[in-house]
């Protein structure tokens, strides 16, 4: 085997044993704004993780710097052992990084089918999941592939903005809100899909203000506010972390 061959090799190998995201004093500004102050996190391989926290908490701007599209930042921020700081949003979605953000975001003139053939694959590393299998996962959008976006609910666009960033190849999934306003049906749905994800090896970070929809689903739980972590505990530490919760959150 050649030189660059066993180093490749050996990099890939390295990489496997690394967190699929780490962040250290992550500082971020929108204009003259600071949002974060020093976020620091580590999600391994797999794991499920919630960002808890009231509205404007530095949630959401946690999630958008992940992915490059906050305004300035400073720190580090670590994908699979790989610094992507100083990445356009472009490379690091080829890092294998999917975001639903909050808004959606779906092409509304098109098929919920159209949808899902559009998005290109951007990890080289991973296979994407067909459509047989997306349809398994979510049977309502089998039954409205056809459909105009602007004709799906509110509960099926956002699967459908799930399931578009599966079909990337994308492993570690940053998922905004995404039970927000919807029916206890379609948000049981999406838990169930959450639950699939993680069992097929998917590493998950939500944002999320429903705490009964995230509590079950979570390995570990970051509790954010005014753009620092307050707060940092596991599954098993959740019922004894309720008074706080309740004093930070009002759970």
């Amino acid at each position: 085997m050649s030189t660059v061959a066993e180093n490749e090799r050996v990099d890939a190998a390295a990489q496997e044993n690394e967190p699929a995201l780490e962040i250290a004093g992550l500082q971020t500004w929108y204009g003259e704004s600071h949002i974060l102050h020093g976020v620091d996190l580590s999600v391994a391989r797999g794991e499920v993780v919630t960002l808890l926290g009231r509205n404007g908490a530095g949630r959401t701007t946690t999630l958008r710097a992940i992915m490059g599209l906050a305004g300035r930042r400073t720190g580090s921020i670590r994908i699979g052992g790989r610094e992507t700081i100083g990445m356009p949003t472009h490379r690091i979605a080829h890092c294998g990084v999917g975001y639903c953000p909050e808004e959606r975001g779906i092409f509304a003139s098109l098929s919920c089918e159209e949808n899902l053939l559009l998005p290109p694959l951007v990890n080289a590393n991973a296979k994407s999941m067909s459509l047989d299998e997306i349809y398994a996962m979510f049977p309502n959008l089998a039954e409205r592939r056809h459909s105009q976006g602007t004709r799906l609910s509110g509960g099926e666009q956002q699967m459908l903005a799930v399931a578009r960033i599966l079909r990337t190849g994308a492993n570690l999934l940053l998922l905004d809100e995404i039970s927000e306003g919807l029916a206890p049906v379609i948000v049981q749905a999406l838990a169930r899909m959450i639950v699939t994800l993680k069992s097929r090896g998917y590493t998950v970070v939500m944002v999320e203000q429903n705490f009964r929809f995230a509590a079950p689903l979570a390995d570990r739980f970051y509790v954010m506010e005014h753009g620092r972590i307050v707060e940092h505990f596991g599954v098993a530490e959740l019922d004894s972390k309720m008074p706080v919760l309740h004093d930070l959150l009002g759970v």
